[in-house]
Parts: structure tokens; C-alpha cells; sequence
């Protein structure tokens, strides 16, 4: 199941908007929010742990999820998070929650694109952007907010690359989650990813492209032998632009 990036084909609309390109972050912001664009690079692995769960520790999707994911905990301050969320729930409550996704991918979602936020809103997407993309990359304007009920879910899919590029950036706000991830022809390889509330994840390549991904719902959501509740999640989502030389 492929998807385009959990929206329903909208390219000519996106092609109506100016594409971004991100600011090279400053060292001095490197540094408060520890990360490199070459993953590969940190030495600091205990995020893995803390974060990530193997079905097989000794399988190559462990190395996979070093180069390609990354989890930052606390990217965002409870004002930060109160901040996006009280923007973009005038419009979400206007929307009724989706049960019959066009691709029977999501169940329970309200879902929208925005183009233009408040001032300190632009900032925080901002940071996103600098963390998540290399310096001169070419972004797409729109950010996604997909709003998934208490009781909804998100099923296993790989994103299209013909309607993003290859590596998104999501915010979770309002609640802790568990992303699942399973290689798609090695159905043995699974690495569940602990999303919580005000972080931010980072996946690309291969991560997206020969893993499926999904949202576990209330009833599955365990990271371990851990409960974690899975109440009301925002994802609020920067994509990069397409790459029209791959096709999948």
C-alpha cells in the first residue's frame, strides 16, 4: 500500500505555491538541539535505546534506523505545543473525523494544509525545518496536520515519493505514540519507535521507502511490555519537495 504522503493527490495544487527553501541552521543551534544532518556521525546512542525497539537487535534495520530516523524528545516547550495547537484548532473543529479514508489507510482522522501561521509558529516550523533539512534543500510551502482521533488508527503504508520527497518531519502534539515500522519484504525486521508528546521525528530514505509505517491504536499501543495510552494526536508534518527522477 502506497500513499501519497497521507493526502490524496493534490500536485497541481501544491505546484500553485512558491516551494521553500530552508536556512542553514547556526552551530549554536546545532548544538542546543544535538543533532547533525549526518545522522551517521553522532556518536550518542542512547536515544536508540531509548526510543527504538528491534525485533531482532542483530538485523540490519538497526543500522538503517541510525542513518535514517531520529527521535529529538522535547523539541517543543508546553507553550510551544499550546501555541500550535490553539492555531490550528479553529479550523480542525469546523471538520468531522474521516472513517472511509480514500485508501482505507487511516480511520478517525481530520486532516488539513497550511500554508501561512502566526509569527511564533513560523518560528518553531522554522527550527523544524533547519534540523530536518540539509542547508538548499528544496521544501515544499505547505505544512500537513493530520488530527487522528483517540480511537483512530493509521495502517501500515509506504509514502508515494511522486507527492513529497524523501524525508518528512513531524511534531506530536497532545499525546504519546507508538510508530511501528516493518521491512516490506522481511516481515521479520519490526522496530517500534516511541513518539512522545512534544517531540520530533525525522525519517527518510530507506526508513520510508522499503519499511511500512503506522500508528498503533489504543488497543496494540505498547512499546515493550509498556502501556502507552494513545489519546488525541496532532502531527504537524514538513515534507521536502519530490524528486521527479524516482518513481515508485
Amino acid at each position: 500500500m502506497r500513499l501519497n504522503c497521507l493526502v490524496e493527490p493534490l500536485r497541481i495544487y501544491l505546484r500553485h505555491y512558491k516551494s521553500v527553501t530552508s536556512k542553514p541552521a547556526t552551530s549554536k543551534q546545532s548544538r542546543k538541539l544535538g543533532i547533525s544532518y549526518d545522522h551517521g556521525q553522532n556518536s550518542e546512542e542512547d536515544w536508540i535505546e531509548k526510543y527504538m525497539l528491534f525485533s531482532n537487535p542483530n538485523s540490519a534495520a538497526k543500522e538503517i534506523m541510525m542513518r535514517d530516523v531520529r527521535v529529538i524528545e522535547d523539541f517543543l516547550n508546553e507553550e510551544e505545543e499550546k501555541s500550535l495547537h490553539e492555531e490550528v484548532e479553529p479550523h480542525m473543529r469546523r471538520l468531522r473525523y474521516e472513517f472511509d479514508h480514500w485508501d482505507d489507510a487511516i480511520h478517525g482522522y481530520r486532516e488539513t494544509e497550511r500554508l501561512h501561521w502566526n509569527p511564533q509558529n513560523t518560528g518553531i516550523l522554522q527550527r523544524v525545518r533547519d534540523v530536518a533539512f540539509p542547508p538548499g534543500t528544496p521544501q515544499l510551502s505547505l505544512v500537513h496536520v493530520l488530527d487522528l482521533a483517540e480511537d483512530g488508527v493509521i495502517k501500515p503504508h509506504i509514502d508515494s515519493v511522486r507527492f513529497c520527497g524523501n524525508t518528512i518531519a513531524g511534531l506530536s502534539l497532545l499525546s504519546d505514540s507508538v510508530m511501528r515500522l516493518v521491512h516490506e519484504k522481511d516481515k521479520a525486521q519490526v522496530v517500534d519507535i516511541l513518539l512522545k508528546r512534544r517531540s520530533l521525528y525525522i525519517m527518510k530514505n530507506t526508513a520510508r521507502y522499503e519499511f511500512t509505517h503506522e500508528i498503533l491504536g489504543n488497543v496494540y499501543s505498547k512499546f515493550g511490555d509498556r502501556i502507552i495510552p494513545r489519546e488525541r494526536r496532532i502531527s504537524v508534518i514538513c515534507r521536502n519537495e519530490p524528486d521527479d527522477n524516482i518513481v515508485n
